[in-house]
């Protein structure tokens, strides 16, 4: 019998041998430390004691203390995530999770900036070298903002006018191969010839000038900064992924392409996009245009 704490440890340990990145292991970290202390408030200390209806409790007193369902439902992605990890190691027998249900989450239409919005994001960005690679990046190839911070500089093929970036497989994601159209080489390589510092060790695109990778958190303070300068309202950076998939939807760019590209484990989460844009249905290009 396993305690709890032990199995959180072991369980964060597990996610990083697979290589999760740094702001799903914080936010794994964070949501089950969440559980774990509140049942062992409960006195709670071994994970073969817990119940269906101590977890249901956990995610009432999370609604009760205004936690939104958004919120709630990611930590009981995070718990059945949990015992998903204590069933295959053998520290329960039954997983009392697969029962747990999440809350109706309300779901918004997809933030997709405009043409001009976009456009004057990078136009306020344009002196800031480093900036405008990450916009670019970005707009050009539509991954998240944690893939662009655990981008290496080996990823990339930038000799050619047209590219290519390798995102590696993740444990909850396959690994994909992302063309590099002239925009977004043009950037990086702006940015690796005359902003990037000149230190051998650091295997990151995107650093500091001490050599640090960026962290998540300071990209995106970054974005925030730019787009409140370029008058881009109520934006955030996952929206310039959105603006990613639905501008070459819109343009005609073939679906499955689109959704292979944007690493999206459902077809259903690429066609959710075309109740929002005007579809052009001449041409299924299976090429990225710059946007």
């Amino acid at each position: 019998m396993i305690k709890l704490d032990l199995a959180h440890k072991n369980f964060i340990q597990q996610l990083e041998d697979q290589g999760r990145s740094k702001s799903t292991l914080i936010a794994y970290g964070k949501d089950i430390e969440q559980l774990v202390d509140h049942l062992q408030k409960k006195g709670i200390n071994l994970v073969t004691n817990i119940e269906l209806d101590h977890l249901e409790e956990f995610m009432k007193k999370l609604a009760n203390e205004n936690y939104t369902p958004k919120s709630i439902s990611r930590k009981t992605n995070s718990t059945k995530t949990f015992f998903r990890f204590l069933k295959e190691a053998g520290h329960i027998v039954d997983n009392v999770a697969d029962f747990l249900k999440h809350p109706k989450v309300e779901i918004k239409a997809p933030r997709i900036l405009t043409k001009l919005e976009y456009r004057a994001l990078r136009d306020a960005a344009r002196d800031d070298v480093r900036t405008f690679a990450i916009i670019e990046v970005l707009l050009q190839t539509g991954v998240t903002i944690s893939e662009l911070a655990d981008i290496n500089v080996s990823d990339l093929q930038v000799e050619k006018e047209i590219g290519s970036l390798a995102i590696p497989k993740k444990s909850s994601k396959d690994g994909r191969t992302i063309p590099l159209n002239k925009a977004a080489v043009e950037a990086v390589k702006k940015y690796l010839d005359q902003e990037r510092p000149k230190i051998d060790d650091s295997r990151h695109l995107f650093i500091t000038k001490t050599g640090k990778p960026l962290l998540v958190r300071n990209i995106r303070s970054t974005m925030e900064r730019y787009f409140k300068l370029a008058g881009v309202e109520k934006a955030k950076v996952n929206d310039l992924r959105h603006t990613f998939v639905a501008h070459h939807l819109s343009q005609g760019t073939n679906l499955l392409f689109i959704s292979k590209i944007a690493g999206h484990k459902r077809i259903s989460t690429t066609e959710r996009y075309l109740q929002y844009i005007e579809r052009v249905e001449i041409e299924e290009k299976t090429e990225l245009g710059v946007l």
